[in-house]
């Protein structure tokens, strides 16, 4: 996966897309966008187009499958076939598969499910277009969606990934720095709480680097969050004019 490419850091420490080392990617998030989904969200960052819809809580089928002091949260996360450059087959691969799980995990500890035994709470993750990141992104606005359908929440999930390209550590790697790079460290954070619900890490790094990687990658989640809370205010305050306009 990190191979040898041209230089994709400038000797005055300019990213290929023209960013710094600690810039993120422009980042614009709404909620509320789907009729028919309980709550739904939908992020741009960078290239990234992604959608997260949220159905329940609800009762669960078949019922054999509920859990008795808890919710099931349901994941699920899949590429559109149009989402990347070279068609993608619509059917589940094993990456797909496994970032569902990922994020299901990263989430879990930010939902109060034993509000609601023997139910399920399911979140959809449509990536419509893909450009590294997807993972962090898909989280980010998957807990929105959960914010938006009104499920009690502890704190909202912000996600974010740092890594290594060419020998520096740069924050929010696009595709071609994530297919390139020497490493990449995607982190899930609950700020309120101070808690990592996700720490994964791709590639090579000293453990100082990796340190360094991981607080770049939260200060990144930091960042993300109150995105995260403006985008909240704002369909809530246009909702509240809209009512007194009535």
């Amino acid at each position: 996966m990190y191979g040898k490419t041209p230089k994709l850091i400038d000797e005055k420490d300019i990213r290929i897309d023209g960013r710094g080392l600690n810039d993120l990617r422009p980042v614009k998030l709404e909620v509320g966008i789907l009729e028919n989904a309980n709550g739904s969200a939908y992020i741009e960052q960078g290239k990234n187009k992604i959608l997260a819809a949220v159905y329940g809580p609800k009762e669960l089928h078949p019922k054999h499958m509920a859990l008795p002091d808890r919710a099931s949260l349901q994941c699920r996360y899949h590429m559109a076939p149009f989402s990347v450059d070279e068609r993608k087959s619509p059917a589940p691969s094993r990456r797909e598969i496994e970032l569902s799980k990922v994020i299901r995990e990263a989430l879990e500890p930010s939902v109060f499910l034993e509000n609601y035994p023997r139910t399920s709470i399911s979140v959809f993750i449509e990536v419509l277009q893909a450009d590294g990141g997807t993972r962090c992104a898909g989280i980010t606005v998957a807990s929105l969606a959960l914010a938006d359908a009104g499920v009690p929440m502890r704190d909202l999930t912000s996600a974010c990934a740092s890594g290594k390209v060419d020998g520096r550590l740069v924050l929010d790697l696009n595709d071609i720095e994530d297919k390139a790079g020497e490493a990449d460290v995607p982190v899930a954070w609950m700020p309120n709480l101070n808690a990592v619900t996700l720490l994964q890490m791709d590639g090579q790094l000293t453990l100082d680097e990796f340190n360094q990687a991981v607080n770049m990658s939260i200060e990144g989640c930091k960042q993300i969050y109150g995105l995260q809370k403006e985008a909240l205010r704002t369909k809530y305050t246009t909702a509240k004019e809209e009512v007194e306009e009535q």
